[in-house]
């Protein structure tokens, strides 16, 4: 099996777990997002109405499409940043600086291969969080689709290719940006425990890589939550006029939310995400890296 092979399969088992971990936090953060302004008061609000009116396994509406989307999003996610990390370790090699193989990446190397890792990651997340979100915000009720293929179908023959991108713009920068501060956090602190321990990567405590990837979530949700909500508004928005469109574009959605709901509308739904993500961030890189260390053993 090629290395790159392995590190795809080692990223969809890292992305299985982060989305059977965060789903249900999920699905919260993008009902307090969407919802019209004083639909919830809060979090425990929000959940308590999911729970009372749709039943438990609403926390879980709309996860075969982030089960089988997200396990591939995130093996590209890791394709990518293992590639680079490669490329840039021969690099660091042939001019003699890195440590040992040329490993150790500088900040701006990192940050340029969780870029790259991203964006590559973004061509397929935007479609798959675009039907995802639908999904999850659509009543139980009159339901307008039956499942993620049922969705899929529906909107691509009413809207085309342009319809299942929906709001890719602002996914690609989301992506971008934070996959870029994300790979960094992480992989400054493991290459700071490989340091100070003097040890291997595949030595490091599986304990560690749960709570280095907690630290990487929230340097990723720092930087791009904001972000995020825009893209949940333009994900969940009409297709056209006719169909209840609100937002032309990805400008005319913040500008519109910025005057009609002040700056706070741009950090709703971030308490359900904070309280996620240590959790989803922790089991994706656990995920990760136990699975690299069963395909490549010592």
């Amino acid at each position: 099996m090629s290395k790159t092979i392995k590190d795809l399969t080692a990223g969809t088992a890292g992305g299985i777990a982060q989305v059977l971990v965060g789903q249900p936090f999920d699905i919260v953060k993008v009902r307090m997002q969407t919802a019209p302004k004083g639909t919830y008061n809060g979090m425990i609000h929000c959940a308590g109405g999911i729970l009372k009116n749709e039943g438990p396994l609403a926390f879980y509406k709309g996860t075969l499409t982030p089960l089988l989307g997200i396990g591939v999003c995130v093996s590209i996610q890791f394709g990518a940043i293992e590639y680079m990390k490669r490329f840039y370790a021969e690099q660091n090699l042939l001019k003699g600086i890195g440590g040992a193989g040329g490993a150790n990446l500088t900040g701006s190397q990192l940050v340029i291969s969780g870029v790259i890792a991203g964006l590559a990651n973004g061509v397929v997340s935007g479609p798959v969080e675009h039907i995802r979100i639908r999904l999850q915000t659509q009543p139980d009720k009159n339901k307008l689709y039956f499942g993620p293929w049922d969705a899929i179908k529906k909107i691509y023959s009413a809207h085309g290719i342009q319809g299942i991108y929906k709001g890719q713009a602002v996914t690609l920068l989301r992506e971008a940006t934070g996959y870029g501060m994300y790979f960094l956090a992480y992989e400054k602190l493991v290459q700071r425990e490989i340091a100070t321990k003097g040890i291997k990567r595949d030595q490091i405590n599986p304990a560690n890589a749960v709570l280095y990837g907690a630290a990487a979530g929230y340097a990723l949700w720092a930087v791009i939550y904001p972000i995020d909500m825009i893209k949940s508004r333009m994900q969940t928005d009409g297709f056209s006029p006719a169909t209840g469109q609100k937002y032309s574009s990805t400008l005319n959605c913040v500008r519109t939310i910025w005057r009609t709901e002040g700056i706070k509308a741009f950090s709703r739904g971030l308490g359900p995400t904070l309280i996620r993500s240590p959790f989803a961030n922790g089991a994706t890189f656990l995920g990760f890296e136990m699975a690299n260390r069963l395909l490549n053993p010592s």
